[in-house]
């Protein structure tokens, strides 16, 4: 599993990197509207069981809003949308005795396009238009760092001092130390580039994004984690050997990403009003 979790990610790399720094808009937005269409298909399969041209219905209706929202590009929807997540949080902290209101097709065909469409805008746009004075591709490799650091401060504070369970019903392995140490080493990474002179902001403001978006991450791995655990299934899919699905990989995406533009825009920091 190791192995293939290796082979798979080096495989991936170049083409993640060569499309964030190689890309110009129009062309980026196409290359990871691919992984968020996939991430969709898989989605579409955690909304029991539906048939094949349903499932192909919805992914076309994703990506028939991906088009307009790139063509419209509304800068009000993209600090509006994140705020559903909230709604999101209501659901794991309620779970599962709350499953029953919201595990339904109807709904999680909606949960779906709030899940997926915020998230690529949100991506489409940092790598565009950059924030905090960095250039568009460093801008979002930036704001991804914030969510990598936090899944590896999580994973060694929980097994070296996690004692407290963070939301047993949803996901047992996952510890407040854990949430702690993840959110301190980010935060640690935030203030490390701050002081390298590197960033057109103010520190306190840029902490409180950086917090945020470690927050929401974590909140979007707990969500996809919650739907995974009511549909009985352990990944979402098998599209990335040793690694399970596309949305095992980018839920703490869906929700960062989002929430990290509209703190960027927000708190007005400076380069990050987009």
């Amino acid at each position: 599993m190791l192995k293939l979790r290796v082979i798979t990610a080096l495989v991936l790399l170049p083409v993640v990197l060569g499309a964030v720094f190689g890309l110009s808009r129009e062309p980026f937005a196409l290359v990871a509207g691919v992984f968020f269409l996939v991430g969709g298909w898989e989605w579409s399969a955690m909304m029991r069981d539906i048939s094949v041209p349903l499932r192909a219905l919805w992914c076309v209706s994703l990506a028939l809003l991906m088009v307009m929202a790139e063509l419209w590009q509304p800068a009000w929807l993209l600090n509006a949308l994140p705020l559903w997540w909230l709604l999101a949080l209501v659901a794991v902290l309620g779970y599962p005795r709350n499953a029953g209101l919201w595990f339904r097709p109807p709904l999680l065909v909606v949960v779906g396009w709030l899940l997926l469409v915020p998230a690529w805008m949100a991506v489409v746009t940092i790598q565009d238009q950059g924030a905090l004075g960095l250039a568009g591709p460093w801008a979002l490799l930036f704001v991804l760092v914030w969510v990598w650091a936090a899944d590896t401060g999580a994973y060694f504070a929980g097994r070296a001092f996690g004692r407290h369970k963070l939301a047993p019903s949803v996901s047992p392995g996952k510890t407040v130390e854990g949430l702690i140490g993840g959110a301190v080493l980010a935060l640690l990474v935030v203030a490390g580039v701050y002081a390298s002179g590197w960033l057109e902001a103010t520190l306190p403001p840029l902490m409180v994004v950086a917090l945020l978006t470690v927050l929401a991450s974590v909140l979007g791995d707990l969500f996809e984690s919650m739907v995974k655990r009511e549909r009985g299934i352990k990944d979402s899919g098998t599209v990335l050997p040793g690694h399970g699905g596309m949305l095992d990989r980018i839920d703490s995406v869906t929700a960062a990403l989002p929430v990290a533009l509209l703190g960027l825009n927000w708190f007005a920091l400076p380069g990050g009003s987009l």
